[in-house]
């Protein structure tokens, strides 16, 4: 049984619910901080009440549809062994088909350009909810107006800086702190519909569509602000295996909906006594004495929502590389007890440099809205493509039930997207740009590996055949056992053959170890390694890892105890081939991309650390291969 559906104490599942406020509902959370003013900000349609009623009801509508209905209730049941993601549900949707391997391509491909748009949403959603919190500042404080961009740089730079130390510590607060932030968002809008009870018409579907047809094209273009009231919808697919389905529903169905749609109609309300309010309707909710500490509160819990998702880019940047879509990168466990806490330098600093950047540009969250919603809507369609064909050819069902089930969510996501696709000059081509470079970067990679594999190939020797020449007339057998590291079982390592061109010797012992990664989260240890005897006290060993494994090679080999095969701690050597890339010429990538591919190659992290080889037994032999 898999994690997601696993069954819990009671007590278990309240704790992962606590939990899951924090690290899946932080993002969504922090949304009414913003949404209501940038809807009305645009100038599109007056404040008016049937106006303010009708994009409550807007809003309304639109996390029932997308968060209630489609993730909570439909998505959250597609699981991969446990794990959730776009990832994962690539891994799902590429298995289902595999019988068909054009269509199989094409997904993979529309499956890396959805997690590469990924990491422009990640630049965007903590610029936004760190900006809109502290714009606080303003509402208490007018004269303060002009340190919300020094103060919104400081907390991002506060947050950067401490997360090569690990969240472990400072993560068990995540849950508490969002619990009193959500029961604030309910305290701050039940005294605003209790004054204004007409507000709760916005409760009824035919409001928004009478607004929909009273606006036409202007409604359609506000449903580009709309969508921010759903950000971060897809984090309650993305951490399924972390908390499982039950606590995640819990926490949506029974504390985080009620408690936005009570703080958004209370905005409403404020909205319908007071339309000069629109400036921030969020802060004026709150009456004078309670807005200090409401600007303390939201930029705590814009802080988690921003740690929610850098720690999701961790994730996602891991399972990339382990699936071969991105080159190896320095991965720090930050916890001996979790292995889910992980630091990449990299990928923090690199994000840290983007969100300045956009802070920067765009200084505040009004202006940042126009660059948010295309990469979120974006993501959102494409799950619901690869959801299509999972429902259809991995789980059977009748193509018109699928057709129906999809068919209406993606009516619903392509409708947002090419709303927000009108805001692409006024800023929504900036994490446009990051996506496109990151999916630039991850079809590069995957090319051009397929590239070196193949000519590897070409040059490769036969390893059976090869140890066979090599004992019919042996070299000298020194003591010990050499652990060769090969990227395909069955092929003679550079290594092994420079050793004997160079060294005129070979180990009384020779294990040729090829690393796997498959397409699915978790691989036990009952199916970590498959053997092979090559004879000449000589094995091919086989090491299994899904993309949420951490790939321990020497842990994986202590599985191969007695099984006649010697592996004494300190006298045993790893040799890795370290090949140098040639871009040429020819028949491969453009110019430009196999450059591109020769320098992150270049510069990947090395194989020893990734695959935690001890650093004292290590010999690496280098070999060029043009591509």
């Amino acid at each position: 049984m898999s994690n997601a559906s696993a069954p819990r104490s009671p007590g278990a599942t309240a704790a992962l619910t606590l939990a899951a406020l924090g690290v899946v509902y932080g993002d969504i959370g922090t949304s009414p901080l913003y949404t209501l003013q940038l809807i009305f900000e645009g100038g599109h349609v007056p404040v008016s009440p049937d106006n303010v009623l009708g994009v409550l009801s807007l809003v309304f509508w639109t996390m029932t549809v997308i968060v209630s209905i489609k993730y909570v209730l439909l998505i959250l049941r597609a699981d991969n062994h446990g794990e959730g993601g776009l990832i994962a549900m690539l891994a799902l949707a590429t298995t289902a088909v595999g019988h068909r391997p054009l269509l199989r391509r094409v997904l993979m491909v529309v499956g890396l350009f959805g997690t590469a748009i990924f990491y422009g949403d990640g630049v965007i959603t903590p610029a936004i909810t760190v900006l809109g919190a502290v714009e606080g500042l303003g509402v208490i404080a007018p004269a303060l107006h002009n340190w919300v961009v020094p103060v919104a740089l400081a907390v991002i730079v506060a947050l950067f800086s401490v997360q090569r130390f690990g969240t472990g510590h400072i993560g068990r607060t995540f849950g508490p702190i969002t619990l009193v932030w959500f029961i604030a968002l309910a305290l701050l809008g039940l005294p605003h519909i209790v004054e204004h009870p007409q507000v709760l018409r916005a409760l009824n579907p035919l409001v928004a569509i009478g607004f929909f047809a009273e606006h036409e094209w202007i409604g359609f273009v506000m449903l580009g602000a709309v969508v921010l009231c759903v950000t971060g919808g897809e984090a309650l697919y993305a951490d399924l295996g972390h908390f499982g389905r039950r606590p995640i529903r819990i926490a949506w169905y029974g504390l985080v909906m009620p408690s936005l749609v009570i703080n958004y109609f209370g905005q409403g309300a404020l909205l319908l006594d007071k339309p000069e309010a629109v400036k921030n309707p969020f802060y004026l909710m709150a009456p004078p004495w309670a807005q200090v500490p409401l600007l303390i509160l939201a930029t705590l819990a814009a802080t988690i929502a921003s740690q929610a998702l850098i720690t999701a880019a961790y994730s996602v940047t891991k399972q990339a590389i382990q699936l071969g879509l991105l080159p190896r990168m320095v991965i720090r466990h930050t916890s001996v007890r979790d292995t889910g806490q992980i630091y990449l330098p990299a990928v923090n600093w690199s994000l840290f440099g983007f969100i300045v950047l956009a802070i920067a540009v765009f200084k505040t969250s009004a202006a940042l809205g126009s660059a948010y919603g295309i990469a979120v809507t974006l993501d959102m369609t494409i799950t619901t493509v690869m959801t299509f064909f999972v429902v259809r050819y991995g789980w059977g069902y009748p193509l018109a039930l699928c057709i129906l089930g999809t068919g209406f969510f993606f009516a619903v996501d392509i409708t947002f997207f090419l709303s927000n696709m009108l805001k692409l000059f006024a800023g929504g081509w900036f994490p446009i740009v990051i996506g496109v470079g990151m999916f630039s970067m991850m079809l590069t990679w995957k090319q051009g590996r397929k590239l070196m594999s193949d000519r590897l190939h070409e040059d490769a020797i036969d390893l059976k055949g090869f140890l066979d020449a090599v004992f019919v007339s042996p070299p000298t057998r020194v003591a010990g056992t050499a652990v060769f590291l090969v990227a395909e079982p069955g092929l003679t390592p550079n290594a092994l053959m420079h050793n004997l061109k160079h060294n005129k010797v070979l180990h009384e012992h020779n294990v040729f170890v090829s690393v796997k990664h498959h397409e699915v989260p978790w691989i036990g240890f009952e199916e970590r390694l498959s053997v092979e005897s090559l004879g000449h006290d000589c094995w091919q060993v086989t090491l299994n890892f899904g993309f949420m494994n951490d790939p321990d090679v020497p842990q994986a080999l202590e599985l191969l105890a007695g099984r006649g095969i010697p592996l004494p701690e300190m006298d045993t050597s790893y040799f890795l081939s370290r090949d140098i890339v040639m871009p040429s010429l020819g028949k491969g990538m453009a110019l430009w991309r196999e450059r591109l591919f020769a320098s992150m190659h270049r510069n990947a992290a090395g194989a020893a650390d990734f695959l935690n080889l001890p650093s004292n037994r290590i010999v690496e032999l280098g070999a060029k291969v043009e591509i």
